[in-house]
């Protein structure tokens, strides 16, 4: 497979960004999409959050917005994917175009705005999953753009979906919707993550089972916004941080005639200022909190970097683009061959091996 991803990368690379992914979902969907080999080895399972993952690789959210493919999503070995974002209402997003492939950079740039089906849609391919996944399937809810009350977007999304979500995540760091960032900041995280721990903690009273929230944060924040986000993250137990989502910077971009659109950029440039930020919430949410890392996530060293800065799991998008679904095969057989020459029990013992170096790094 990863011989002929070149090829194939090359034919879709020809199309428009969004028709190469709905291209790519329609292939999963059929069963036409060819299986990388799958990676097993007992060493590389995680358990965390209440959540037992068969390895720490995961889909980030944006891949499968709409809840399409997630069991395909598992089948090629990932050990867990992401729904969403999804708003409570259908909406159509940012105009037209609005991805950019970045070559040379192996990033992207996308102004996507939280396009999807709405909750009732989602919902309802979820619930026809039944059973027996190979892996958690997670729900990242958003807000709706015209939204009177975000906050109570978020709540509701935590509601709707806690019968088929394994976990949610609540995306407030995405830089495509206007205003969406500043939930971030002290006083309004504070009152965001008592709404969507009360929609959960109302569920759970009700005999449901327990389902962790997590928080994805943007890499674009000061030293002071980390320890807002940490101390607000321990009072309200919430049960992980997702770092990070795409940065509005442009530091290390090459000279591409995309490089100066607007939107997030996602892919390498953006792994070591992610990882610089994901190091300094280890060290001050400290060891028992989970924490998932993205941004960059390409390979298998760069998977296992994540975790030696302070990572339980890491999550990837743009790397899949570029390199193709034998990408998962690739990163849990380097890491089951990192683990071979350290003499490690377990993946988890990667984690925090680097944290001092990269949280001694500078955000400036």
């Amino acid at each position: 497979m990863e011989a002929l991803y070149p090829l194939l990368r090359h034919a879709l690379f020809r199309l428009e960004p969004e028709a190469a992914h709905r291209l790519s979902i329609k292939a999963l969907k059929s069963g036409l999409m060819p299986r990388p080999p799958l990676v097993r080895d007992p060493r590389l399972s995680v358990t965390k959050a209440g959540l037992h993952f068969n390895n720490p690789v995961g889909i980030a959210a944006g891949f499968d917005k709409n809840g399409e493919v997630p069991a395909a999503v598992l089948r090629l070995g990932f050990g867990f994917t992401e729904i969403g974002s999804v708003t409570p209402r259908p909406q159509t997003g940012n105009p037209k175009p609005r991805i950019f492939r970045l070559h040379s950079d192996r990033a992207v740039i996308n102004r996507l705005g939280f396009n999807n089906e709405g909750h009732s849609a989602v919902l309802q391919r979820l619930m026809a999953l039944g059973k027996g996944r190979a892996g958690p399937i997670g729900v990242n809810v958003g807000a709706n753009k015209n939204s009177e009350d975000r906050i109570s977007d978020y709540a509701l999304g935590i509601d709707v979906f806690y019968q088929v979500a394994d976990y949610f995540t609540v995306n407030i760091s995405s830089p495509n919707t206007p205003g969406l960032r500043d939930l971030q900041a002290r006083d309004s995280l504070t009152a965001l993550l008592a709404a969507v721990k009360k929609a959960r903690d109302d569920r759970h009273r009700e005999a449901d089972p327990y389902k962790p929230i997590f928080l994805k944060i943007a890499p674009d924040l000061n030293e002071g916004d980390l320890e807002d986000i940490a101390e607000l993250s321990h009072s309200h137990t919430l049960d992980g941080l997702m770092v990070s989502n795409t940065t509005l910077a442009r530091e290390g971009l090459s000279a591409s005639r995309h490089a100066g659109e607007s939107g997030g950029v996602s892919g390498r440039p953006l792994f070591e200022r992610s990882t610089i930020v994901l190091a300094k919430l280890r060290r001050l949410v400290g060891p028992s909190m989970t924490l998932v890392g993205l941004g960059g996530v390409d390979s298998a060293e760069t998977a296992a970097e994540k975790m030696r800065a302070g990572a339980d799991l890491v999550q990837l998008y743009t790397g899949l683009i570029y390199e193709g679904p034998g990408i998962i095969s690739s990163i849990l057989s380097g890491l089951v061959d990192v683990m071979d020459r350290t003499g490690a029990a377990s993946v988890n013992e990667l984690r925090d091996l680097h944290l001092n170096e990269w949280a001694g790094k500078s955000l400036n």
